[in-house]
């Protein structure tokens, strides 16, 4: 199904995933890395086929949150047809840092 939604990485989405898979490189096995981008590309695909699925964040309105798990909160921001990947946080930091 072709959504009519285009998502785009923020620079600060990125620097995020970079530093989530430095982490994990140097923890987990290859197999749990391919998982988890595995469950990033298809969570990033329910995104981009119904951008109002998750809720509203409660730190930030305008953005809306999506857990990717336990350790994972993808937050994003719906623009007109652009859908905005913000943030992929890490869970064990302190949420008043999103704003």
């Amino acid at each position: 199904m072709d959504s009519d939604y285009k998502i785009c990485w923020t620079d600060e989405a990125i620097k995020n995933l970079e530093s989530i898979l430095d982490y994990l490189k140097s923890r987990w096995t290859q197999r749990e890395i391919d998982n988890f981008r595995k469950r990033l590309g298809k969570q990033i695909k329910l995104i981009e086929n119904n951008p109002n699925l998750f809720p509203r964040s409660d730190y930030n309105r305008r953005l809306r949150k999506a857990v990717l798990s336990k350790h994972t909160t993808i937050f994003y921001e719906v623009s007109g047809q652009m859908i905005y990947l913000v943030y992929l946080f890490n869970n064990q930091q302190s949420v008043e840092r999103i704003k």
